[in-house]
């Protein structure tokens, strides 16, 4: 399902694209645990946080679909939020409506959690390995030959089904979780009464306690959505390239996008980045206890969940408009530069049935597009690539009392927008 691309000496080159050619940004492979040298070539040097500014989308056409959007926000209770629209390549529009936190209007240039959202950038990092032929979709994750054959990892398994995962289980959420027990990446309080822990569990400690126990069913035949399977995935590319996962996502795979404002998060207000949005939750929601079984009673999106421990599979931090670039680096159209070759953007968006996911998108449906959604406490994302080239992202502050069902209605948003307004949209390309 993949193709070797690059050289020792980390050349261009350019490849068949699905529908036209596109340029790939070659590497070269290394031995598993020894340390990548960042990609060479040019790579794009705006800043886009840095330079964009709301001015930059308004117009006079396009205020009724401000007070549509806006209209939109107050609907939901949505304290802040953004919205970006990219057309073959090509950023038209990027513009914050209501309040970053603070008294603070919200522009394109402020950040915000991503949510599950998250996991698209995780996929495309697994699958500049494949390009690298660092790994293959079909490598088993645990055991004597798989690729986390620690010891640690081992000595922990009773369940030998583990030993079938692949890495592509693990993308397609086939790798035999479940939340039956709980989501272990949101019931940080209850591992740590369960199993008697001082303080919450790294990522190394609570995969020993997670591969302890027997797996749903067996990997490959079925599918349940997994946040801790998009950890594994986390753990997979530190161990093949030898660094860790932020850093070789931001040195491998964003700032070859030409995204330089992407940021793990972190769990608390006072950790927020100096242009990071604040969060906030439903006026009615209660205070709950915080993560770490410390007693103390928290704002949900503050401290109610581990939120820098989802790692890849839900704690990037970015805005609208670079979340608009990286898509149009994973998306084939070779007006701008893909980061990931022609046979792995085959994979990532090969569409099977709307019944199973995608390879870090949740679905491909040529028919209807690509689609990414992201929610948790004081987040709410999404963002749609419609056949026609055209990419719309939306992603709040603050979350919706609908929780993961709020997509469908932003959906519904977006469909109404591109009705109305595409059309107008400046003939710009903010990116440039």
């Amino acid at each position: 399902m993949t193709s070797t691309v690059g050289s020792i000496a980390g050349i261009m080159t350019s490849i068949a694209a699905l529908a036209a050619s596109i340029c790939l940004l070659s590497s070269f492979s290394s031995d598993e645990g020894r340390e990548l040298r960042p990609l060479s070539g040019s790579f794009p040097t705006k800043e886009l946080n840095k330079t964009l500014d709301n001015d930059m989308s308004e117009s006079a056409e396009l205020a009724p679909m401000d007070r549509d959007i806006t209209n939109f926000m107050r609907q939901w209770q949505f304290q802040g939020a953004q919205v970006s629209v990219s057309r073959n390549d090509s950023l038209l529009f990027s513009k914050g409506y209501g309040e970053a936190g603070d008294g603070i209007a919200m522009t394109p240039g402020h950040i915000l959690r991503l949510a599950s959202v998250s996991k698209l950038i995780t996929a495309t990092g697994i699958m500049v390995l494949c390009d690298r032929d660092s790994l293959k979709l079909s490598d088993t994750v645990f055991g004597p030959e798989g690729i986390l054959s620690d010891s640690l990892y081992t000595s922990a398994i009773k369940d030998r089904n583990y030993f079938k995962i692949t890495v592509e289980d693990l993308l397609r959420h086939k790798g035999g979780f479940t939340t039956r027990r709980g989501d272990p990446m949101f019931t940080t309080k209850d591992i740590i009464v369960q199993n008697r822990l001082k303080s919450p569990p790294d990522s190394r400690t609570l995969m020993k306690i997670i591969l302890g126990r027997p797996l749903d069913f067996l990997p490959g035949t079925s599918q349940s959505y997994s946040n801790f399977g998009y950890l594994i995935l986390s753990l997979i590319i530190e161990k093949v390239s030898g660094q860790p996962y932020e850093d070789f996502i931001q040195e491998n795979v964003l700032r070859p996008a030409g995204c330089y404002d992407f940021h793990i998060a972190g769990n608390l207000r006072s950790e927020r980045r100096p242009n990071e949005t604040c969060y906030f939750v439903p006026s009615n929601e209660p205070l709950i206890p915080k993560y770490d079984n410390s007693g103390e009673y928290v704002v949900r999106c503050y401290g109610g969940n581990d939120i820098h421990a989802l790692s890849g599979a839900g704690a990037w931090t970015a805005s609208s408009a670079e979340l608009s670039r990286f898509v149009a680096s994973i998306d084939g159209d070779p007006r701008l530069q893909d980061v990931i070759s022609e046979d792995s953007l085959g994979d990532m968006i090969e569409y099977f049935d709307p019944d199973t996911f995608s390879l870090g998108w949740n679905d491909t449906d040529p028919e209807k597009g690509w689609d990414r959604t992201g929610t948790f406490s004081g987040t709410s994302a999404l963002v749609h690539r419609y056949p026609d080239g055209e990419c719309w992202i939306f992603i709040s502050n603050t979350s919706s009392w609908r929780g993961p069902a709020q997509a469908r209605y932003t959906r519904e948003l977006f469909r109404e927008l591109r009705e109305k307004y595409s059309a107008k949209l400046p003939k710009q390309d903010l990116f440039r």
